[in-house]
This record gives structure tokens, C-alpha cells and sequence, in this order.
């Protein structure tokens, strides 16, 4: 069996919005590509920001897309907002909780008392989305913080994708509240540590991979716990949002979805690629082909090996001959 990027690596941990299914549709190629870890024994995690499910729905939702799952195979950013509060508090503290029933009974299970009101003496908030908060969950909170309530976010995400596009997430909310209370949470979920550690831990892991789509949660999760990582482009992020990203956001490789699990590592991996050529002059980026087999995915591997070796953000991109012209179209970069 010819080698590929799964080798190496002894769990993986899968985002889900956007990388394993968008909303109640798996995207393209997540299927063959997640049953084919399992047959050859790698672990699996799945490794989400939301906060609004407790794992046997996460568990439902994908054998309901024709995926097999365990409970102990998802970690939530519920969990692990629900685990730092019992790293940091006495059992038995109360804990204002804005979010789902989920986080409540997170909450409930690490040994604290979820409670809803400013007036039950609330020691700490945690925070996740639930699409039935109201203004008034908001305000509570609220005047916990400022009392001075330790606040735990599960999650910073500001837009949640689904199959109908991006609505707003957790972030969007965090958001409302670090405007009223100008104060600063601590954040389980990605790009923090603390989801992904779990994850790992859970698994018995020594050598992870992370795979998702979103390049300041999902990536910079990975960069932030040392391990490498593979971005997929069926989600939030573009091959733009990709090439103009910065150093502490940049995944190791970039399939167009989760079958670059099962292609050879060099060919998916940032760096120069076969058939094409980019180079910097004058403060812009060219791109040229090279070989006629070449594809766009690898034109843009190949770009951001190049620029990301120079220097960082947005750089006027230059095709030096018709099918440069083209791949670049391709990828939304002309």
C-alpha cells in the first residue's frame, strides 16, 4: 500500500462543522475518508466548537449521515469549557450558565451547581451557543462578570457554518459581552489548548493530526498545541484567506477535503510542487506552470511555500501565462 498522510499519526482529530458535514449534509468525501482511518485502527476524535450539543447527539447526528461513532470519541467545547471551571473552582460552586442544556449538564457532571440568575451568588459564567438565548441570559451575565465572577467562553467562533451559509456563533455573543463588561474570558474551545489536550489525552495519542477548515480555530489550535495539521476547503476558509494568513495560522498541509487523509504526504503538503514555479519580485507574488498535469490545488501549495518564506499577509498575486491565469481564477485569486 503506497504511503499517505494518515501514516505516522496514531488518532486524528476531525473537526465537524464545515470538515466532516455541513449542517445535516456530510461533505464531499468525508465518508470514504473517515471510514478508511477506522479500518486501519488509527483513532478518532471528533473535535468540535459547539457547545449547543451534548455528545450522544454529536454520536446520533453522524450515524444518522452514515457514520459510525462513539460517545468517547467526541470531545465538545462544553466539556471542556465545563473542565477548566473544576480546574479552577471548589466543588459545589455556582456557575451561571448562558447556553444549552448540554452545558448545563456538563456543568452538573464536573461537580457544580449550574445556576441562571445574578441574585443565586454565581462565582463563575460559562458561556456557549444555545439558539434560545435571550437578552435576558445576556444581561445576567453580564452583571456577573462585572461583580467579578470568574468567565470561561467554550468557544470564540463568530460565524457558525451550516448548509444554508454562515450564521453567527458563540464569538458573535462573546463579543456582546466583552463589549459590556470590558473584560477578557478564558476560552476553552480551539485555538485554545484545552479542548485539543483533552482530545488527545482521551485517546492515548503521542502523535496527532489535525484536520479542519476554519484557520483561526481549528489551525491555530493545532500550531498552539505543537502538532501538525491539514486544512480542508469545504468550510469557512478560502485558498486566499489561506495564502494571506499569518505564521501562527498556517496548517502543514491543504487537500480540497478529507481524502488528502488518504494521498501521499508530499502531495499534499505546503511546498513547492511538481509543475509549477512562484516567486516574489517587487512586492508581487507570479505564478507559472511548469507542466501540464499540474493542478490548482498544487499551484496553491506551491504560492504559499513561496510567500509564506518571504513575508506574510495580502500580496497581489500575478499569473505569468495563460494557465497560471487560469488556476488562479480557479482558486479566487485572480
Amino acid at each position: 500500500m503506497s504511503r499517505t498522510l494518515l501514516d505516522g499519526h496514531d488518532v486524528v482529530l476531525f473537526d465537524l462543522d464545515g470538515t466532516v458535514y455541513r449542517g445535516g449534509e456530510l461533505v464531499p468525501g468525508a465518508l470514504e475518508a473517515v471510514r478508511e482511518v477506522h479500518r486501519r485502527g488509527v483513532q478518532v476524535r471528533y473535535v468540535t466548537n459547539n457547545a449547543s450539543k451534548p455528545d450522544q447527539a454529536v454520536v446520533d447526528h453522524l450515524a444518522g449521515l452514515g457514520l459510525t461513532a462513539e460517545r468517547a470519541e467526541v470531545s465538545t467545547s462544553a466539556q471542556a469549557g465545563a473542565a477548566v471551571l473544576a480546574e479552577k473552582l471548589p466543588a459545589g460552586s455556582r456557575v451561571l450558565v448562558v447556553g444549552s442544556a448540554a452545558l448545563v449538564s456538563e456543568v452538573d457532571r464536573v461537580g457544580l451547581v449550574p445556576v441562571s440568575d445574578f441574585a443565586d451568588d454565581p462565582v463563575a459564567v460559562v458561556q456557549g451557543l444555545s439558539t434560545e438565548i435571550a437578552y435576558r441570559d445576556l444581561a445576567e451575565a453580564c452583571l456577573a462578570i462585572r461583580a467579578g465572577a470568574l468567565w470561561v467562553a467554550c468557544n470564540g467562533d463568530r460565524t457558525l457554518p451550516t448548509e444554508r451559509g454562515l450564521v453567527p456563533g458563540n464569538g458573535a455573543l462573546v463579543d456582546l459581552l466583552r463589549s459590556a463588561t470590558d473584560q477578557e474570558p478564558l476560552v476553552a474551545g480551539k485555538p485554545e489548548r484545552p479542548l485539543l489536550d483533552r482530545a488527545v489525552r482521551s485517546a492515548g495519542g503521542r502523535s496527532p493530526l489535525m484536520v479542519g477548515d476554519r484557520l483561526d480555530t481549528d489551525i491555530a489550535g493545532a500550531v498552539n498545541a505543537g502538532m501538525p495539521s491539514l486544512m480542508v476547503l469545504t468550510g469557512v476558509n478560502t485558498p486566499a484567506d489561506l495564502l494571506f494568513t499569518a505564521p501562527d495560522m498556517r496548517p502543514d498541509h491543504v487537500a480540497a477535503d478529507l481524502r488528502g487523509l488518504l494521498q501521499a504526504p508530499e502531495e499534499v503538503a505546503i511546498g513547492a510542487q511538481p509543475g509549477w514555479q512562484a516567486r516574489v519580485a517587487d512586492g508581487v507574488l507570479e505564478l507559472a506552470r511548469s507542466a501540464p498535469e499540474a493542478d490548482a490545488l498544487a499551484a496553491l501549495r506551491t504560492l504559499c511555500a513561496t510567500w509564506w518564506a518571504t513575508s506574510s499577509g495580502p500580496v497581489e498575486v500575478r499569473a505569468a501565462d495563460e494557465h497560471a491565469k487560469a488556476a488562479l481564477h480557479e482558486l479566487g485569486l485572480a
